[in-house]
């Protein structure tokens, strides 16, 4: 017996240290830089900055979908040898595998100069490709059958024909999944505010609905034929939701678990997650930085450690008088806000504040109407004179849905903008979680996880209250983050939409839920006012022909200021705090300034000054007499650069704290 446990346990060790070495193996690639492979076109480029014109011959991965609200789109290309992205203006009409050569200028796309904002390399990288082609010329050379393409086509079209942008789009993505289907906007960032994002993408949960409507019609078959219908209904969802992440996590998990159940074995449920995981990293091991596998593999986790340990101690806690079947249908949406709570923090720095009542609230009509959607899809292949007869009930709930949602994700707070913790502090606040939320655990590491919880807290806190200033430069776009005690100003160059898209991300990343003001500098007035006030509390803009500051005029809050320099200039003299910096975006607001300073008696001492333009070395050598604590440039960093001076290079960032 003693020699049985004993070969048991070693084993145990022998599969543990095998298991340890593959996931070390799948970090290590995960977390090595991608880069292009030999004949990618990226390799072609003359340098960072650089551009070509070429033509290119490939076939496209998907159908193309659109940038923004315009009239431009994009679509992948794959090459011979790589891949690479069109970009179109206007869109043409063009499907997923279809052969085209493309005629245009390459350029590699751009890098996110701070890492709150998201930016087209590293989104690119993750799908293999390293540039970009600005299409000119366009002819398609072939149209091959692409027949799932179609069928997903037509169904999407089908439903959104019946019911609308909006409740067509949420039916045909409870089919499709979000990724491969045009849900509105307004819509997407309703069931982002409202925390039920994960309704939209596909995942465990509709598969799970496809099954528990096939599976009891094979109730009576034999167990070959029972297997051979689950899996067509799994090959089918693979094949209508394409082979993302998350998708492919659930159809992996729902085999290996069907084989053991129809084998009479037993298993572990979180054992058949982490077999199908570590199965899933070993061939893609760059799905370990994908944040929808990342949120479907710990939100499944926690519904298999946590939901049954919390619905006991809700039944517990809760009032005689709540039904039984509350604390469950309460603990299933806890566990899963629970442990992908690190997540939304290190990704997004947002957290849903009514996420689990909204998911509660939600959960029983997503399941009928999830069915009524895939029904309908159906319908649409097979018969579809009945598509408009079927559809009235299924898009009536989904409205109701929608309203739901809408309702949710309109109250105060639906997003509680704590900002982007840092990795070490989110590594820590998950072990802290780890220790409150798993069953099992001593009195005394629950005490642990109280206090390491406080701490992470409290440091997070901190560096929320904290003075700092942040530049973040990118081509023509310069932003400055002013934060103090909690609260932000900004001060921007350009007034254009993408300045505004920068400032609202930069602020929501950063923890501030409105700015206290925005001040814009461009000389033009901004050609979309609202976007700037959907996130400040007061903005100040370039009037016709007047500057949006005059000498003596003072935009400010509390620690907050911003003060004109001069008649002749558009230099700002910024209060963060007790510290004083000079913002100088032009060559004629450091004339402006010199000649003031070498008039005034006064010389009073600043803590920083920002140079919106690279200086010529006789104004370099100016300011170094003036005994300017710190000096930042955006751009790269000219030769001859005095070294306690920075620069934020060409795309980049620069941060320091204020005192």
């Amino acid at each position: 017996m003693a020699e049985r446990l004993a070969g048991q346990g070693l084993r145990r060790w022998i599969w543990g240290l095998a298991l340890a070495l593959l996931l070390l193996r799948t970090v290590v690639i995960a977390a090595t830089p991608p880069h292009p492979s030999a004949g990618d076109p990226a390799l072609l480029l003359p340098e960072a900055s650089g551009s070509l014109p070429i033509s290119l011959e490939g076939r496209l991965v998907a159908d193309p979908s659109p940038i923004g609200l315009g009239q431009a789109c994009r679509a992948l290309l794959q090459l011979p040898k790589g891949r690479t992205e069109l970009r179109f203006r206007p869109c043409p009409e063009l499907q997923q595998g279809w052969q085209v050569r493309a005629t245009g200028t390459l350029k590699r796309p751009q890098a996110s100069p701070h890492p709150l904002l998201a930016a087209p390399a590293e989104r690119l990288a993750r799908q293999g490709a390293f540039s970009q082609l600005q299409v000119e010329q366009l002819q398609v050379l072939g149209r091959p059958a692409t027949p799932i393409a179609d069928l997903r086509r037509r169904m999407a079209a089908t439903l959104l024909e019946q019911a609308g942008a909006a409740r067509g789009g949420v039916l045909a993505a409870l089919v499709l999944g979000s990724a491969v289907v045009p849900v509105p906007l307004d819509v997407r960032d309703a069931f982002r505010a409202a925390g039920l994002s994960h309704a939209l993408a596909a995942s465990g949960f509709h598969l799970s609905v496809l099954l528990g409507a096939v599976m009891p019609l094979g109730r009576r078959l034999a167990r070959p034929l029972r297997l051979a219908l689950a899996f067509g209904a799994m090959g089918l969802f693979v094949l209508l939701a394409g082979p993302q992440p998350s998708v492919l996590r659930a159809v992996l998990m729902g085999a290996i678990a069907l084989v053991i159940l129809e084998g009479g074995w037993r298993a572990k449920p979180i054992g058949i997650l982490l077999a199908s995981v570590v199965a899933l990293l070993l061939v893609v091991p760059g799905w370990l930085l994908d944040v929808g596998f990342q949120l479907s593999v710990m939100a499944t986790a926690g519904l298999m450690v946590s939901a049954r340990p919390l619905e006991q101690a809700l039944a517990d806690r809760l009032p005689k008088v709540v039904p039984g079947w509350f604390a469950g249908a309460l603990a299933v949406p806890l566990a899963a806000s629970l442990w992908t709570l690190p997540l939304q923090l290190l990704h997004f720095g947002v957290v849903p504040s009514y996420a689990v009542p909204a998911n509660l609230v939600v959960t029983p009509l997503l399941t009928p109407i999830t069915l009524g959607a895939m029904a309908l899809a159906c319908l649409a292949v097979l018969v579809p004179p009945l598509v408009p007869l079927a559809c009235g009930p299924v898009a009536w709930l989904c409205g109701v849905l929608l309203a739901v949602v809408r309702w949710f994700a309109g109250l105060p707070m639906a997003q509680w903008q704590l900002g982007k913790a840092s990795p070490g502090l989110v590594l820590l606040f998950s072990l802290a979680l780890a220790a409150l939320a798993l069953p099992g655990f001593a009195p005394r590491w629950r005490r642990l996880g109280l206090a390491l919880l406080a701490l992470v807290m409290a440091l997070h806190l901190g560096w929320l209250g904290s003075d700092r200033l942040l530049l973040v430069h990118q081509g023509r776009l310069d932003v400055l983050v002013a934060r103090h005690q909690g609260r932000g100003a900004l001060v921007s160059l350009q007034g254009d939409g993408f300045s505004c898209q920068t400032a609202q991300n930069l602020a929501k990343g950063l923890g501030v839920q409105r700015l206290d003001w925005s001040l814009v500098l461009d000389p033009v007035p901004p050609t979309n006012p609202d976007c700037w006030h959907q996130n400040t509390a007061m903005l100040l803009t370039s009037g016709e022909g007047s500057r949006p500051l005059e000498p003596g005029e003072t935009l400010a809050s509390p620690g907050l200021a911003a003060t004109a320099v001069a008649v002749d200039s558009r230099g700002v003299q910024l209060q963060v705090g007790r510290a004083h910096w000079l913002l100088l975006p032009d060559r004629q607001a450091l004339w402006s300034w010199r000649d003031q300073h070498d008039q005034s008696q006064a010389r009073p001492a600043w803590d920083g000054v920002w140079l919106g333009f690279r200086p010529r070395p006789r104004e370099r050598e100016w300011l170094e007499r003036q005994g300017v604590k710190q000096v930042w440039l955006s751009g790269d960093r000219p030769l001859h650069w005095p070294r306690p001076w920075a620069a934020s290079g060409a795309s980049g960032s620069l941060e320091a704290g204020l005192a």
